[in-house]
């Protein structure tokens, strides 16, 4: 079967629509909307090359995705249209784009199934680091209690509290991320690139976005994306430094999906770097349980295969 690839436009609702829907039948664990779709389009910065594709059936039906950047791809297939060859013309797509954008190494984030990890190993990618996806039912209940009283000095803030100058929960950011385990650095320095891919990111929910200052500072914070439906997502969960050790980053989270449940959410996912010992003890604490794993494979382009 000839499998037809072509790029998504901002403008084209019905694509991003069936985007999401490939997403969802692929990775169910992740909060993706037609809006956010429009907005990886239009927030990516020229440098970063960034292209979204959707692999078609002759009669056009949209049965796989991908997501291709400076130097990344991700391929999702609906499983229900597995076999039919979308996945192989979406990453030579994926990769000839990326050559030609002078990417040299690429990663790719798979599935950790026989499957998923030997497709990517027949096209000469190599397993790294792996993560855990997990999984908490907010609507059985059984979240851990809020504490009756803060520390002195501690104060619990949402998200929306700093819509009018967001600069100190980006400082925070810089400083966690730069300490999230991985074996590909992370690192934060545009402030205006973060106001636009994540402060602006529609499914980033700034109500239940839970902030820990401390004295007036931030110290810790969870932040929160939703479906504006039933599904609640951690995008990153960190706590500065000078303030590790205290328990802060429970306290963001414990709060955040105690205000997820009351708001109507029933479903809380989150991920966690396979090492990351601290947060996945953190989440076993709330009643999380890993519901799938996956891997960050590496290719160099043009390499032998």
């Amino acid at each position: 079967m000839t499998i037809h690839v072509r790029d998504v436009r901002p403008e084209d609702l019905p694509s991003a629509e069936a985007v999401v829907r490939i997403r969802r039948a692929a990775l169910p664990f992740m909060i993706s909307t037609p809006s956010a779709v429009a907005h990886e389009l239009t927030s990516a910065r020229p440098e970063k090359h960034y292209r979204l594709l959707l692999a078609e059936t002759p009669d056009g039906r949209p049965v796989g995705t991908a997501q291709a950047g400076v130097s990344f791809v991700n391929v999702h297939v609906d499983p229900a249209h597995q076999g039919l060859g979308a996945g192989t013309a979406l990453l030579r797509a994926a990769e000839e784009h990326l050559a030609a954008s002078g990417a040299v190494d690429v990663y790719a984030w798979v599935l950790d199934g026989p499957a998923h990890r030997g497709f990517a190993e027949r096209h000469g990618y190599r397993a790294g680091r792996s993560a855990h996806f997990l999984r908490l039912d907010l609507a059985a209940g059984g979240l851990p209690p809020l504490p009756g009283e803060l520390p002195a000095g501690v104060e619990l803030r949402p998200g929306s509290a700093f819509a009018a100058d967001p600069q100190p929960l980006y400082e925070a950011d810089v400083e966690v991320t730069a300490d999230e385990p991985g074996d590909v650095p992370i690192e934060l320095d545009d402030y205006e690139d973060w106001l636009d891919t994540v402060w602006r990111q529609p499914t980033l929910d700034h109500e239940l976005t839970t902030v820990v200052l401390v004295d007036g500072a931030v110290a810790s914070f969870t932040a929160a994306r939703t479906d504006g439906a039933t599904r609640y997502g951690t995008a990153m969960t960190g706590t500065r430094r000078a303030f590790r050790g205290r328990g802060l980053a429970k306290l963001a989270k414990t709060d955040s999906l105690h205000r997820a449940r009351a708001a109507g959410y029933t479903e809380a996912f989150t991920g966690n770097d396979a090492g990351n010992d601290p947060m996945l003890a953190i989440n076993a604490w709330l009643g999380y349980e890993t519901c799938a794993t996956e891997t960050r494979f590496a290719k160099q382009l043009g390499a032998a295969r």
